[in-house]
């Protein structure tokens, strides 16, 4: 029996069930695992059989419990299920981990479709598997011959479905193919087709086109096909095309300004704190930006310089005032401002609002804000 645990920063590698604790109840075995500490957040479990050519026919599983001894959060689960899951079937099962206060992921049937040419005549002799890549991790090495649907067969084409079982991936990346025989044969795979069973689309598209050439002698192919191209339906586009033509729409209306700020050249002037700003105009008023990007210098608000920055934001009329501060952080936050200077890249204006003070808790009124008018 083997593990393998997925976190929010990766996964772990096959963990062999071999740390027994003693006294153990009836039909109960409960292992120690220590896994990496920058694994992160558990978020999925795969469980099998390390090899179907062990003594053991068949394991059925029942419950699982897995408890974090550290924190004592317990996540537990009915299995009911028997493994492999049919005879030389798939040796796998895996399931997400749900713990307090945390959203769990999903289990998801996909239907992968394999497009090939001569494959169906040799697969009592052929082993072939696939792992399938999302952004949400890997389905292991699935066996792809042990629960064959919706067969058919041309005269120069075949194709095939297989269903598996997995927690959701997300977007898919790549497929992993590993192709061994027992014999000595060509075996011609087109393409892939993957979707979820239970949409019809996106459905994702692995071009293979080629023909494995497989020696019973040899060590098992190994080829790893990245995502082609994914099919979506009319919804779908209809709904990117929305998407792009709101972000269009959006981006005409948006006005870019370009934003100097001055600081005054007086011991202690510059701060390392985090400055924002807020631009008020007279037909609306923009949101926060935090002003950390200098396009002059890599540390910004430094004394005597002068940094520049750009924002884009809706459209807010003419300007009539701002607020510009800092939140106090850091070493020597206290700030002594000059003044800035706006342009609206739409109209050609330029704003000056004139501060020429100390934003600093320590200093005259202890104000680390201010408003200021043009």
């Amino acid at each position: 029996l083997v593990m393998v645990f997925y976190g929010s920063n990766g996964k772990s590698n096959p963990v062999s069930m071999e740390n027994k604790v003693e006294h153990q109840a009836k039909n109960q075995i409960t292992y120690d695992i220590h896994l990496p500490s920058d694994l992160g957040m558990l978020y999925k479990v795969r469980l099998g059989l390390q090899s179907l050519e062990n003594s053991i026919s068949q394991l059925s599983l029942r419950h699982f419990k897995m408890q974090n001894t550290s924190t004592l959060d317990t996540f537990s689960l009915t299995i009911n299920k028997t493994l492999p899951l049919s005879f030389n079937g798939d040796r796998w099962i895996e399931f997400p981990v749900e713990w307090p206060l945390k959203e769990a992921l999903s289990v998801v049937t996909y239907h992968l479709t394999v497009f090939s040419r001569n494959i169906l005549s040799d697969r009592n002799l052929v082993r072939m598997s696939a792992c399938i890549y999302g952004t949400h991790g890997d389905t292991g090495d699935r066996s792809l011959l042990w629960s064959l649907q919706n067969v058919q067969q041309g005269e120069d084409n075949e194709s095939f479905l297989v269903t598996m079982d997995a927690v959701e991936l997300g977007e898919m990346d790549k497929v992993v193919l590993l192709i061994s025989s027992k014999t000595d044969c060509k075996l011609d795979i087109k393409k892939l087709h993957l979707k979820e069973a239970v949409k019809e689309h996106p459905i994702y598209v692995f071009e293979v086109n080629e023909a494995f050439s497989v020696d019973a002698n040899k060590p098992e192919i190994q080829r790893e096909i990245p995502v082609s191209f994914v099919i979506r339906g009319d919804e779908q586009k209809n709904d990117i095309d929305k998407n792009l033509h709101k972000e269009e729409s959006q981006a005409r209306n948006l006005t870019e300004y370009t934003i100097k700020v001055y600081t005054g050249d007086k011991r202690g002037a510059g701060t390392d704190a985090n400055v924002h700003i807020i631009l008020f105009g007279n037909e609306d008023k923009s949101e926060v930006f935090q002003l950390s990007q200098s396009l002059d210098h890599q540390d910004p608000f430094e004394r005597g310089n002068v940094d520049t920055f750009k924002i884009k934001t809706k459209k807010l009329g003419r300007l009539h005032s701002i607020e510009i501060g800092h939140d106090g952080k850091g070493f020597a936050s206290g700030w002594f401002l000059e003044k800035v200077e706006i342009t609206d890249a739409s109209k050609n204006s330029v704003y000056c609002f004139n501060c020429n003070r100390w934003l600093a808790e320590d200093e005259s009124d202890g104000r680390t804000i201010v408003q200021l008018y043009p």
